[in-house]
């Protein structure tokens, strides 16, 4: 079945159809051009947010990035970023697939089914000026055949009247025969252009309008068929990428399984791990007894250090008083001041009062005080970064193997080129028409100073590697301890002299 045959009297229905198939096309692709404004909107939308949660280059966050939990979300917004590529990617081609082809299709159709149907209003128009012909020609032999009846009534009422001359008669009936020849001249006009109009009537509703309306039935197929394939691709675009996007998903979900918890407690470990040991437990400090001998020569010794106690949690602050070789303060403190000498079975000195507790807690504060203050001035002094002193033992060790690799890589690199310079300089002597051996010197030169400056650090840091490894995990919090006239502990002091020796090396 075809329109040129069922509907060959539905021509405004027809060309209603046709242009409303056209309005689909153009409705269809406005909407796809929306939907990839959305999906482009979307994308820019994820490459933004990526953007503003990814670290900074050198941030705290960059440097975080070594535990898992961390680099995990890392991995995240790069996936996201893929996916946001994807959307991209679905944007782009439904541009290029659908809107531009069915745009460009759009734009044939139009003119096609202009054509068509200037074809058919082309047809329409002949057939009309036939008809028009027709009905002028029908008309005239009409008209004449009725003047032709009134001549021939009159020749006939003209011949019976007797009044009549034979010259009238014979005109009257002379103009009889004549209307009666051209209604007969009109009236075969008529049956030719009736004949006419019949054979292009019937060439225009059974020829000319069905090959019209077949043509723009043809036209109106591939319109749909073109536009079934259009929401083919809608569905197709999304579906080729989606592979990638399971991948970006896959992505998501196992930088989810690769965080590992214990791990990341590890490598905290790892980055901060001071190698200090703890502190050793703050002695009981025995007032009484001083109070309560004749004599300041007790053999119990002072209370340690108040810089021992506020270095419990700082390693930085107990490492830069390690290197100084004296106390802080090297005055006799109050505590360490001997108490007045009183009688054996005496009453106790008047300075402590009825409360001695409250006298000693008063005396330690205004030790601590002064020590604070000049033991803030110790940490604003400048270190050594070079040999790693300021760090923790532990901290400093790692930094120092890193540094012993870097310099190993370069000598390593040095050595290789040097040993490349001595072949090299050794095929030219064999061939001198290669090079000048001569040439080579200053290369060589410079290759051996590298290697002899390169060799020197190496050594140097051995061996600050060899001294941190020597004191390893062995380090302790000193505890100094005054005797009771106020002069360290030879036998401590010794000791902190020669750590402190060590570090400033």
């Amino acid at each position: 079945m075809d329109w040129g045959t069922e509907l060959w009297d539905q021509c405004d229905i027809i060309d209603k159809h046709t242009q409303s198939g056209l309005d689909l096309v153009d409705k269809y692709v406005k909407f796809v051009k929306e939907r990839t404004e959305i999906e482009q909107n979307y994308a820019k939308q994820l490459r933004n947010l990526t953007k503003k949660y990814s670290p900074k280059r050198g941030s705290k966050e960059e440097q975080e990035c070594r535990f898992s939990n961390h680099q995990a979300f890392l991995d995240i917004l790069n996936e996201m970023n893929d996916y946001a590529g994807q959307r991209e990617l679905i944007a782009e081609n439904m541009m290029i697939n659908i809107c531009i082809e069915l745009t460009k299709y759009l734009q044939e159709l139009k003119q096609e089914r202009k054509t068509h149907l200037l074809e058919a209003k082309k047809a329409q128009q002949s057939l009309e000026g036939t008809f028009k012909q027709l009905d002028n020609s029908k008309k005239r032999f009409e008209r004449e055949w009725r003047e032709a009846e009134k001549a021939a009534q009159h020749a006939e009422k003209t011949d019976q009247d007797l009044n009549a001359t034979k010259a009238d008669v014979e005109k009257a009936k002379q103009q009889a025969h004549m209307r009666t020849h051209i209604a007969e001249e009109c009236k075969n006009d008529y049956a030719l252009q009736l004949q006419k109009y019949n054979k292009e009537q019937n060439q225009f509703y059974f020829t000319e309008m069905p090959l019209i309306f077949n043509r723009l039935q043809d036209m109106d197929e591939r319109r749909i068929k073109m536009l079934a394939q259009g929401y083919i691709l809608f569905a197709d675009t999304e579906r080729h990428v989606m592979p990638i996007i399971g991948k970006c998903l896959e992505g998501i979900s196992r930088a989810g399984t690769n965080v590992n918890e214990r791990n990341d407690s590890l490598v905290l470990i790892e980055q901060h791990k001071s190698g200090f040991e703890r502190p050793g437990d703050v002695e009981f400090e025995d007032y009484s007894q001083g109070i309560n001998r004749a004599s300041s020569d007790s053999s119990l010794s002072t209370p340690k250090g108040p810089l021992e106690l506020l270095s419990k949690n700082k390693n930085k602050t107990f490492r830069l008083f390690n290197k100084k070789s004296k106390l802080p303060s090297t005055s006799p403190s109050p505590l360490s001041t001997p108490p007045n000498p009183s009688p054996a079975n005496g009453p106790p000195s008047p300075k402590f009062g009825r409360d001695p507790l409250s006298y000693c807690l008063k005396e330690i504060n205004k030790t601590v005080k002064p020590r604070i203050s000049s033991f803030r001035t110790l940490k604003k002094t400048p270190v050594d970064t070079e040999g790693f002193t300021h760090l923790p033992p532990e901290q400093r060790r790692k930094r120092l193997q890193q540094k012993i690799d870097d310099i190993s890589k370069e000598l390593q690199k040095e050595t290789d080129q040097s040993e490349a310079l001595d072949k090299m300089k050794d095929v030219y002597e064999k061939n001198p028409q290669m090079g000048d051996p001569a040439s080579l010197a200053p290369q060589i030169t410079q290759t051996a100073q590298n290697m002899e400056r390169l060799r020197g650090e190496l050594n140097k840091y051995e061996s600050w590697l060899a001294e941190a490894g020597g004191r390893g995990d062995s380090i302790r919090y000193s505890t100094h301890s005054m005797n009771n006239n106020g002069a360290p502990n030879p036998s401590r002091t010794a000791h902190k002299t020669a750590g402190n020796c060590k570090m400033q090396s």
